[in-house]
Formats: structure tokens, sequence, C-alpha cells
């Protein structure tokens, strides 16, 4: 039987379709752009919604619109505390604390003051208002992390605040409105606080049990490796949905609880794990900003005056950078991270969606200013967004809290034609790293000057102490196949597959050690093994550099060169790509080669007069 729908909707069908659409293709034009995808979305979900009127949520999706943002909002949290690995703190645990145990409150009440004084609303409304806007957004940090390439420990302090924080501000505001509730109602105190502290520790107990037992189970291989992701999704919904029945917003907290002892269980498939989660994740925050920006109340937005400005910039300059420097006073944190961090405070659909619903029951308390609540949150939602979207990068740059502007490479394996290879990388002046578990391997690239890390790239020494985000390009050249292949196949996801290589295996062309496409990097340069490279070096051969010209192109290079293996192309921006064996090369000017020469054939590295 067919569903009856309203003059002019979707069926629902058609409208989640659309915002699968719309949401994936915002981030795929974002990448395309180089543009930072929460604004692509928010401008996509305005555009279908109040702009052209296309797609409206409330008609098209119906009563399924809250649950469906409910439990997306749920699984990002949990998704987010995955990636709250204790052992990834290090040096910033300290700071993430304060801006817990004191950032927390301190900006609750400075939320508070800015939508007081700022945005002209009751002592009521600020301080439930204010609880929510404790938030700063995972589903934003996340992608913004992403496309800014931050140094490691102020990229750690603001996504484990954005984590951390998140169900503590739904908290905040449950706690308020409990207040509120109590002043306004026959309801006692005592009572309010009772289901309040219930609701908390019922929550904590979820999560920590659920995230306990999970992690047992798939240990001790209670639950099938195909059956782990279906089984991990049910339960988590099931902890959020029981949560929540105890204490409205309270599933937050246990999920995220649950997210962070299963990332600290050392589970073998944790990565796998994460890695779906990120998947899940990325179509979930699509969703959701189209969902909420499609559905956006215009009448209510255009209601705003001039003090909706006021508050945003108070929350923006003042509140913030406060909340953040009064927390950090002392914590020896530098003072350029400091200022980092308290700039950055981007809101996301949490805000939103916490926002829109504490808006409603303040409403239905006789409270008319609250009407005001869900398009202040959109507004502040949007202007952090667009601001930081476009500012955090030259912002952290300008701060020298980036990876390097040229992305570098990171060489994995010590031997002397990776040796060879690095040093013409860093007289190309591209960063280079080389990492091997020998320390004996790395002499002499230490010697030469070459920047070095004694152990496993894949350890959890290398995770704290290697800043990946320098680096765009791996090479796994070790003389171990099984290891190289095991290095590209595991940081493959990382930095794309396009951009992790490894030297060819032995016996590469027969077709019983012939391994999936899915395993292991992209060969590049000659089709040699680590031996075979070893021997041209140990010959004479020798890496050179050649600058193309509109006099000397790459034809003319390899006309004058017929046995040289091209290795690598620099583009005129000091973008690295290695080049496999016949590879096409961009004849543009300016373009730098990196070659194997002969020592017969070798150059000096310049263009021969014409």
């Amino acid at each position: 039987m067919a569903v009856e729908t309203a003059a002019g909707a979707m069926q629902p069908a058609m409208a989640i379709a659309l915002v699968g659409a719309l949401g994936v293709g915002s981030q795929w034009l974002a990448w395309r752009l180089r543009m930072p995808a929460i604004v692509l979305m928010l401008v996509a979900g305005v555009l279908v919604g109040p702009v052209f009127g296309v797609f409206d949520p409330a008609r098209d999706i119906g009563p399924l619109m809250a649950p469906i943002i409910s439990i997306a909002v749920a699984i990002i949290l949990f998704e987010g505390g995955l990636t709250l690995n204790f052992h990834s703190l290090q040096d910033a645990a300290k700071g993430v604390k304060r801006l817990v145990f004191i950032g927390a409150p301190l900006g609750w009440l400075t939320s508070a003051l800015a939508l007081r004084y700022g945005a002209g609303l009751s002592w009521e409304s600020a301080a439930v208002f204010g609880g929510i806007m404790i938030v700063t957004g995972p589903t934003v940090i996340a992608p913004l992390l992403r496309t800014a390439r931050l140094s490691k420990r102020p990229a750690a302090l603001l996504q484990w605040e954005a984590i951390v924080n998140d169900p503590i501000g739904a908290l905040a505001a449950v706690l308020a409105f409990s207040v509120v509730l109590v002043l306004n109602t026959a309801t006692t105190f005592s009572a309010a606080m009772v289901e309040l502290l219930i609701g908390i520790v019922v929550a904590t107990l979820l999560g920590v049990a659920a995230g306990w037992g999970l992690a047992r189970a798939f240990k001790r291989g209670a639950v099938p490796e195909y059956m782990k992701v279906p089984v991990l999704f049910a339960l988590l919904v099931a902890v959020f949905a029981v949560s929540d029945m105890v204490l409205h917003e309270s599933g937050l907290l246990a999920v995220t609880i649950m997210g962070i002892v299963i990332a600290n269980a050392n589970l073998p498939s944790y990565e796998e794990l994460r890695r779906f989660k990120e998947h899940a994740t990325v179509l979930l925050v699509s969703g959701v900003f189209i969902l909420l920006a499609a559905g956006l109340d215009v009448d209510a937005l255009w209601g705003l005056d001039w003090r909706a400005l006021l508050f945003v910039a108070l929350v923006i300059f003042v509140a913030r950078p406060l909340t953040v420097l009064v927390s950090l006073l002392g914590s020896g944190v530098p003072w350029r991270e400091q200022i980092l961090v308290a700039f950055t405070g981007p809101r996301g659909v949490v805000l939103v969606a916490v926002a829109g619903l504490f808006g409603d029951r303040l409403l239905n308390l006789g409270f008319a200013d609250a009407g005001l609540i869900a398009p202040l949150a959109f507004v502040l939602v949007s202007f952090t967004v667009v601001l930081h979207g476009f500012t955090l990068k030259p912002f952290a740059r300008w701060l020298g809290l980036t990876g390097a502007d040229t992305p570098g490479v990171v060489i994995i394996g010590g031997s002397n034609w990776t040796t060879a290879f690095a040093e013409a990388l860093q007289k190309a002046e591209i960063p280079v790293l080389m990492t091997d578990p020998n320390f004996g391997h790395l002499r002499a690239a230490r010697t030469a000057g070459i920047s070095t890390f004694s152990g496993d790239i894949l350890s959890e020494a290398a995770e704290q102490r290697v800043e990946l985000v320098s680096y765009a390009t791996i090479v796994a050249a070790t003389d171990n196949d099984a290891y190289n292949t095991l290095v590209a196949t595991d940081l493959a996801p990382e930095f794309g597959r396009d951009n992790v290589f490894q030297v060819m295996r032995e016996k590469g062309d027969s077709a019983r050690h012939q391994l999936p496409r899915t395993l292991g990097g992209r060969w590049f340069g000659p089709e040699m093994t680590h031996d075979g490279l070893e021997r041209l070096i140990r010959e004479g051969w020798a890496f050179r550099t050649t600058r193309l010209s509109e006099e000397f192109s790459a034809e003319d290079w390899r006309a004058e060169h017929p046995e040289a293996h091209l290795v690598a192309r620099i583009a005129p921006n000091g973008t690295i790509k290695l080049i496999r064996k016949d590879e096409d090369v961009n004849p543009a000017p300016d373009v730098r080669l990196i070659a194997l020469c002969p020592p017969e054939g070798a150059t000096d590295g310049q263009a021969p007069a014409k």
C-alpha cells in the first residue's frame, strides 16, 4: 500500500536519498575545492530547504526526524569516544583536564552572561542555553582538523575537549532545566536532583559495562569477526535508548563513555572498528547538517535583531577566549597553542539539536524568549563554522602550529639507496623523515643530516612522537617485503592509497605470489626489488635532480638519459609525486625530476644550454 504524503511533499525514501546525496556531494565538492565541508553542507541544506522549499524535513520525513537526529548524534559521539585513547594524550593530558574541569563550568557562566546581556534572554533561558554552549562540536572539529593539519598537541586539545564536553554540556542543560522546573512548578528540588543523579549514575554504569563487556566478548572470540560491527551498533543504540529512558540526554554520556572504554581496551580489531565508524560518521554528520539546515525556521531567524550579532561576537571574542585562557593558565601549554585553542570554538549539530529540544521545553513552561534559543543556536553554529572553517588553517600557520607548508615524505627503512634518495629529496627542499627499527641502519642518514626516528612506524611511540601531519607520502622500503606490505596496508587509509608506496616485492610477477590490490602500496621508480636498488647504488648509480623549462622538456631529458629511472616529480609549489615506470611526466615548466641515473649518464642537475 502506498504511503500517503502531503501535497508537494517528497516520499520519505526520496527525502532520505536527497539528504545523503547532498551531504556526501558537499563533502566531495569541498575536497575538490579545498574548502571547509561544513560550510558547503550548511549552504546546501539552506538552499534546498528555506530558500527553494524543495525539502522540508518535518513535512517529508515527519516524526522520524527527531529519533534519526538523536541516534545520529549518539553514534557521532560514540565514534568520537573511540578516538580518545589515553595513550594519545601524553603532554596534552593536563590541558584537557583543565578544559573539562575548569573550562566547562567557566564556559557555562560566560556563555550565560553573553546570552543575558548580549542576546537579552531571561536568566532561566540563559542558564539552560549556556549549559548547552559548553559543547564545541566534534562534528565540526574533526573535519577542520583534517583540513588544517594542526600539530599534534593543539589538535589533541581541541579534539578531546569537543568529545568530552559534549555530553557534559547536555547534562549541564538538564541540570539547569531541572532547577528552572523546580522554581516554576510543584516539583521539589530534592526530587529533581535525585532524578538527575540517578540518570548520571545509570549512564556511567551502562557505558562502562557495555564497553567492558563488548571488549571482553571480542577478545574471547565470543563474537565472530563478520558480526562485530552489527553487534556493536545494536548494543550502542540499546545503551543510548535505555539511558535516555532514565534521564533525557543522558544517553549521550553513556555512549561517549562506552566509546572511551572500547578505545582503551587494546582490541585486536580496534582499527577496523574505528575506520568503519569513521565512514559511518561522515555520512551521519553530512545528513544531520543537511536536515538541520533544511528545517530552519526562517520566520524565527528573521525575528532576530542586532542583539544576536552582539551575542555571537561576545561568545567568539570574549567568552571563549576568557574560558580557555583562564583554564590553561599555568598548565605548561605554550602560549601559541593557548591562543589557537582560545580562538577556535566551532559549534556543531549537538548544540542545534539539544538547543531546539530545551527551547521547546522552556516554551511549554511559559518562557516566551525561549523561542529565540533555536535560531540563536543556528546563527552561532553558522558564524563559527564559516569563521573557523576559513581561518583555522591560516591562523594556525601564522602561529607556527601546522605541518610543514611543503608536504614531506616518510621513508621506512634505512639503507644505502634510501639514504641517497632522502638526500636528493632534502636537496630539493622536500621534508624527509627516515625510520627504521634498527638504530644502526640510520647511521648514514643521521650523518647526512636527515631527520630520523629509530623505532617501528606502527608503534604507539611513533604515534606519540612523530608529527605525521607534516608528511603526505609514505615509502615502505625495508628489505622485508612482508613488513613493507604491512606498513603500506596499515597507513593507506590515513594517507590515502595514492600516497603510499613500497618497493617491488620478490617474485612479484609470479601468480602464486601476487597479493590482492587491497594489500600493500603502489610501486614506484624502477621495477626493482630492494636488493636490486642496493646493487645499483654500489655500482655507482646516483639520484639526480633536473629542472625542466620551456627550452628543456621531459622529452629532451629522456633523450639525453635513456637509461635513467624516473623516481619523482616535484611541482613548482613543492608538491611531490612518486612516479611509476613509464608514467607520463607533466611537461610544465619549472617541474623538477628526480631520477636514478647510471654513472656515465649522471647530470649536474642543471638543464644543458641550448
